[in-house]
């Protein structure tokens, strides 16, 4: 049974956060390092973006977590160290310094950047900011992930409760996306942390099948950043028995870490940069589950259509076009779409062709502030959900002067 419970990543016995403002962004009001730490080695797994250009901090921290072990991660928002010279230079005495520290060895460190791409990276405000970062750990999971903010206007943490073998274990994480996020592996920066005991190997198999259902069907704006990374530490502290193969345990944890991703997804994609509304669309009734994830994103991708959720206009054409191009072998006669939110549900589309309908009801119906998109393909039994949000002039606004 899951319990939501507080505490973000500190939820998790053991874990203990930290954020600061070190120096690396010029405004001293935010926080722009964050610190999350085991006290006990921790199995660790990682999923990380397909761009071909990535930050330097995956590719030391795929080195770091190669062994499956970590014990604290470390991020600095306001500038991505991507396209450095010297980025994994960087990164490496990032680690070190934090290393040191924490009296850990250095290669026990999940490192991560956030922020403007090809701006060089100064190490100085880093190795300044850690003693005080270090000395402040405690039960902050807010502050931590206020200091991997950047375009963000809402905190996304969560953290709950639940059972593996008769054991009481916690699972909690946090997340910063609200721009450039079209994932394709993981997306944007997102720490969890569990004291289930489960081993490195069924650890990565977890994390690598969420996200197929979790991130992968996020979507703002179509860009695939350069920083993408989901990373989970389990510290074992809630001495359960280790999960070392499929099975009931193995089902549990699984199911937990989805109410996780699924949370911080919606997170997300509701503070999309500019964005008024969270879309959700919901498909039904596809062949398979590829057709179904295929068409949910195609909806959810679709600048045409998210502006017409801005305007809250029922434009239901879009999503048929949307449906047409994605690629998906579906029927368009057998189609059917309905609007749905706090104020009511209306049918717009039942067989790819329009129905009568009030223009007065819908649009109260597209005014709120959440929007669930549901899609009927009546070609099968299989089911997808992707979660997007309005195209807004806000997003064009942010992301004209993004880097002064």
């Amino acid at each position: 049974m899951l319990k939501q419970v507080q505490g973000g990543v500190c939820a998790a016995k053991g874990f203990t956060a930290n954020g600061v403002h070190c120096g690396v962004r010029k405004n001293k009001t935010k926080r722009d390092l964050a610190l999350i730490y085991s006290e006990v080695a921790a199995t660790a797994a990682a999923v990380y973006t397909k761009n071909l250009v990535k930050g330097a901090p995956l590719t030391v921290t795929k080195n770091n977590i190669a062994n499956g072990v970590a014990r604290a991660v470390i991020c600095n928002s306001g500038n991505a160290n991507t396209c450095n010279a010297n980025g994994i230079e960087i990164a490496e005495e990032t680690c070190k310094l934090l290393g040191e520290e924490l009296h850990i060895c250095p290669t026990d460190v999940v490192v991560a950047s956030t922020g403007v791409i090809g701006q060089p990276l100064d190490i100085t405000p880093i190795k300044t900011g850690i003693p005080s970062l270090v000395s402040g750990l405690g039960d902050n999971s807010t502050l931590a992930c206020e200091g991997i903010m950047t375009t963000d206007t809402k905190i996304k943490e969560i953290a709950f409760e639940f059972t593996v073998g008769g054991k009481i274990c916690h699972i909690g994480g946090i997340a910063k996306g609200s721009g450039m996020i079209h994932p394709n592996m993981a997306t944007m920066l997102v720490f969890v942390t569990t004291d289930c005991k489960i081993s490195a190997q069924m650890l990565q198999k977890a994390l690598s099948l969420d996200v197929e259902d979790s991130f992968n069907m996020v979507s703002v704006d179509g860009d695939t950043s350069t920083n993408d990374m989901v990373s989970v530490l389990a510290n074992g502290l809630a001495e359960n028995a280790e999960i070392t193969a499929e099975g009931e345990d193995f089902n549990a944890f699984k199911e937990a870490l989805a109410a996780v991703t699924t949370y911080l997804c919606r997170m997300i994609a509701s503070d999309g940069e500019g964005a008024t509304k969270l879309l959700e669309c919901k498909v039904c009734g596809a062949k398979d589950t590829a057709t179904a994830k295929t068409v949910a994103k195609s909806v959810i991708c679709s600048s045409l259509f998210k502006s017409a959720m801005f305007g809250a206009d029922a434009n239901w054409g879009r999503v048929l076009c949307a449906i047409g191009y994605s690629g998906a072998d579906v029927d368009v006669n057998k189609v059917d779409v309905s609007f749905r939110s706090a104020k009511g549900e209306i049918c717009v589309c039942v067989n790819g062709a329009g129905v009568e309908f009030s223009e007065e009801k819908a649009k109260e119906i597209l005014l709120e502030s959440e929007i669930e998109i549901l899609v009927s393909l009546h070609s099968g039994q299989e089911t997808a959900t992707a979660w997007g949000c309005d195209l807004t002039y806000d997003y064009v606004k942010i992301n004209g002067d993004y880097r002064t």
